[in-house]
């Protein structure tokens, strides 16, 4: 168990290092994607920013809601740095706020105004005025149990992304 949670630690750490010494382009996700779960940020304040963005640009809000300690939230970002056209639709049709939880920041004054969170990451989708309109469950979205990758599916994100997209 000891080396299994070592080795993904590596692994994590290893591709943290790679992508960031890669150049950026094109093809990959804006920085909104590419931003870490922060403890420092202002959730309030990203998510007013967000609203602001979303009504000039007609988009709607996608609250990504984890930490820099959780594995399936790196699996999640890199479904996206490893898939362009996931990436182009993401951007194209969302805002993406990033919001913490972590020992350090817990983040729970914004979060308990939205349904339970049972596990990370999670998904909350806002219309471009910040309503609420969806709460996922990422666990629905991932690999079936037996299935060779841990991970999410791209045609299962691709599908709830397309369904919230307006």
């Amino acid at each position: 168990m000891k080396t299994s949670f070592l080795f993904i630690l590596v692994l994590t750490l290893l591709f943290d290092l790679s992508y960031a010494k890669q150049p950026a382009d094109s093809t990959r996700p804006t920085s909104e994607q590419n931003q870490k779960f922060d403890p420092a940020r202002d959730a309030k304040k990203d998510i007013q920013a967000a609203i602001s963005k979303a009504q000039k640009s007609h988009k709607r809000i996608l609250l990504d809601v984890g930490g820099e300690w959780c594995i399936w939230c790196h699996r999640l970002d890199s479904l996206f740095l490893q898939n362009k056209d996931l990436a182009e639709y993401l951007n194209k049709h969302y805002v993406v706020v990033k919001i913490n939880v972590s020992k350090e920041n817990m983040n729970k004054e914004i979060l308990s105004k939205y349904p339970k969170v049972a596990g990370y990451p999670h998904l909350f989708v806002l219309d471009r005025n910040g309503k609420l309109l969806h709460s996922q469950d990422t666990g629905e979205l991932e690999h079936p149990k037996n299935y060779p990758i841990k991970g999410h599916d791209k045609k299962k994100v691709f599908n709830f992304l397309r369904k919230w997209a307006k």
